[in-house]
């Protein structure tokens, strides 16, 4: 296990202290904060003899989260360790404008034999029947119906 020594500058323990005492942060903010100036050990520190235990059973985290904090503000420096990653997954849309047209056209028509009203369940089901996609579920219709301002119960 690598052991991550933090000495903060007068600068960046004026600043998590900021944090701590007055703003509006996230609350893993307020953790980040508190850990780094208790895991301290520089020349600015209040209290150099603090363990990771002690940190542990005050601040309720778990010993890896001190060694995560600790291992992003050495790696990545002292803002990066306040904050969250930006997500890097992507998300493809299953709807484009084509698609959105076909059910909107397919909303306006009349719903299938022994049915009044359009379900969402039946849009998406005969959206795959006519084959516009291979699988579009009905959360998605949903939320597309919801987009353009349309109600299939109308």
């Amino acid at each position: 296990m690598v052991l991550y020594t933090i000495k903060l500058s007068q600068t960046e323990v004026a600043d998590l202290k900021k944090i701590i005492n007055k703003g509006s942060h996230t609350s893993q903010s307020y953790r980040a904060a508190y850990i780094l100036l208790n895991c301290d050990k520089g020349e600015f520190s209040g209290n150099t003899k603090i363990t990771n235990e002690e940190i542990c059973r005050v601040l309720k985290v778990g010993a890896r989260t001190i060694d995560r904090v600790k291992k992003k503000f050495i790696d990545e420096g002292f803002e990066s360790a306040l904050e969250r990653r930006l997500s890097t997954q992507t998300y493809t849309k299953k709807m484009d404008g084509y698609l959105e047209s076909k059910l909107v056209t397919l909303c306006c028509s009349e719903p299938p034999e022994g049915f009044s009203k359009w379900s969402l369940r039946l849009l998406a089901d005969k959206m795959i029947e006519l084959e516009y996609v291979d699988y579009i579920s009905h959360v998605t219709v949903r939320e597309v119906l919801k987009k353009t301002n349309l109600n299939p119960r109308r």
